[in-house]
């Protein structure tokens, strides 16, 4: 056997080793990022979660309105790569109460009953404005003090947030928007930037993110800019609602 034959047959079998190396790294890889996604979503494989959203009142038939079946098509390819079951339901069925199984629950808060539920247990700290007679001034958040109006098509915000109620509880998702563009909006952005949120979050984390999607008119949901964490506020009891209660209390006591 000549040198070159030798150098020849050492080559290939120290390339195929590194083929086969290469890919035994990258599937631990994709182990393990499967399986931190799968902590993060609170998908285990084979579980079920649900996914509630509006109904299109435009409609004689219960259908989803377009915004929100983009955003759930997104959505379902996490669930399905993560080897869950999703159901879809509407906003304003009985369901059981959160924790048992993930829920992703997508929307206009000032619509959408469920979603409401959400925020008032979940994130008292913000309040909804639901709008005068001529609709002025409807979905404006109030977080903090600070009021944020929509202006249609310039500038609307949305909530995403990732909320459990104990240790051994599944997580419940919110996509809280002003219009149903940002709902989508949000939801690209968690599932962009869900290895992320995954490393950041874990499987307990909790966090509530304040969105802002810009010239949605001409851009749709592509522009989405980060506001600010309002975890802590969002979550605070100490919100306009609890502050409006103390107020309430204060004065029955001085009369």
């Amino acid at each position: 056997m000549t040198d070159t034959l030798t150098d020849l047959i050492a080559s290939a079998a120290a390339l195929i080793v590194g083929l086969a190396a290469g890919w035994a790294v990258h599937s631990a890889f994709a182990r393990r990022k499967r399986a931190r996604e799968q902590l993060f979503f609170g998908l285990p494989d084979g579980s079920e979660c649900v996914l509630v959203t509006h109904r299109d009142s435009t409609s004689a038939h219960w259908s989803i309105p377009r915004h929100d079946a983009l955003a759930l098509l997104s959505i379902a390819s996490v669930v399905e790569n993560c080897g869950a079951h999703p159901e879809v339901a509407p906003h304003d069925t009985g369901l059981q109460g959160f924790g048992a199984r993930t829920e992703f629950c997508i929307g206009d808060p000032t619509a959408h009953r469920r979603l409401a539920a959400h925020m008032a247990n979940l994130l008292p700290g913000v309040t909804v404005h639901p709008g005068d007679d001529p609709g002025m001034e409807r979905g404006t958040f109030t977080i903090a003090g600070t009021h944020y109006r929509p202006e249609p098509g310039a500038v609307e915000h949305v909530l995403l947030a990732r909320l459990t109620a104990g240790d051994d509880s599944r997580p419940v998702f919110l996509a809280a928007g002003q219009r149903p563009v940002t709902h989508r909006a949000a939801v690209r952005h968690l599932v962009r930037n869900r290895t992320r949120f995954a490393r950041k979050y874990g499987s307990q984390g909790s966090f509530c993110l304040l969105l802002k999607v810009v010239n949605s008119q001409s851009y749709g949901p592509d522009l989405v800019e980060v506001v600010a964490d309002v975890t802590k506020p969002a979550t605070s009891s100490a919100g306009p609602r609890a502050a409006a209660k103390a107020a309430t209390k204060a004065a029955a006591k001085d009369d």
